[in-house]
């Protein structure tokens, strides 16, 4: 099949006309219509049957669609790239990419660093999740990102800025004040509190879970969710226990909450990324040490 022999179909497919496909990419309904018997001429085998002014696709037709989809978002991604390529980046702008919970405690304190030394740069900031943040870089979307756990891809150089501890954010009054004295909770001792969990998939939750595997005790899990902050909002309603880094654990408020370190430590590191392909500018150089000062300063 030609290029222009996948789009018809694609458009076809998923409007299930000659008439609106031919509107979708904006061509005359018998040029569609010319263009899907040729299609068909060289495969051999039809792709739609027709039925009362409606397209229903054959078996093959069916069998071939989830190659042409896959075919189609890398389609977009190549026009991206091209877009982000031609447009280049402002020497006065910087696009940068952080994940959730370096959002709002250490961003905003880079970002005031980084205003101090560079009032004229206009920065470009997105919280996404770690994979949309590497997709985004290879892509070159963005200069410049910062995620949690190392990331291996071939088109993306890193860096490590810093380490911190996982934490346990425990509602006022679930421990004795001794323990809260002591600062430091164990897994056994936590084993005993309603724990708010962290997905599966997150390199937090996948590094808990295999602590908690290897140490033998089991947690009471109470619920599960995706993001470091929404776990400690509901440590802040005494929902259960939040188990996050320190940079989201500096967001806590002590008023509501107890800030405990975990033992045995579990430590998570802080990444650098940036595109190969684009050269390490002074703008994203100084806005990676702004980062590192804004994680020296949460400690």
């Amino acid at each position: 099949m030609r290029l222009r022999h996948i789009e018809v179909f694609n458009a076809v497919m998923l409007t299930g006309s000659v008439s609106a496909a031919a509107r979708m990419i904006n061509v005359t309904q018998p040029a569609v219509s010319r263009t899907l018997q040729h299609a068909e001429l060289q495969l051999g085998f039809q792709l739609f049957q027709r039925e009362g002014g409606r397209l229903r696709p054959t078996v093959e037709a069916q069998a071939l669609y989830p190659h042409i989809e896959r075919l189609f978002n890398q389609l977009e991604d190549v026009q991206r790239l091209s877009a982000s390529l031609k447009a280049g980046r402002g020497k006065g702008e910087l696009r940068v990419l952080t994940v959730l919970a370096l959002s709002y405690e250490i961003f905003p304190r880079a970002m005031r660093l980084f205003r101090e030394k560079h009032p004229a740069v206009v920065v470009h900031h997105e919280a996404l999740h770690s994979p949309q943040i590497v997709s985004s870089l290879v892509l070159q979307e963005a200069d410049v990102g910062y995620v949690f756990s190392a990331v291996s891809h071939p088109a993306l150089a890193q860096e490590q800025l810093a380490q911190r501890r996982v934490v346990c954010v425990v509602p006022k009054g679930l421990l004795p004040a001794r323990q809260v004295k002591a600062g430091t909770i164990t897994l056994a001792q936590l084993s005993k509190l309603p724990v708010i969990a962290l997905d599966g998939q997150d390199p937090l939750g996948i590094l808990l879970a295999h602590a908690v595997r290897d140490s033998g005790t089991g947690l009471q899990e109470v619920m599960t969710v995706q993001t470091y902050h929404v776990a400690l909002a509901l440590a802040h309603h005494g929902v259960g226990v939040a188990l996050v880094e320190g940079c989201t654990a500096a967001s806590a408020d002590p008023e509501r909450v107890d800030v405990l370190m975990l033992e045995p430590e579990l430590p998570t590191t802080v990444h650098m990324l940036r595109p190969m392909a684009r050269p390490n500018s002074l703008t994203s150089r100084a806005f990676t040490r702004c980062m590192q000062q804004a994680l020296l300063q949460v400690g």
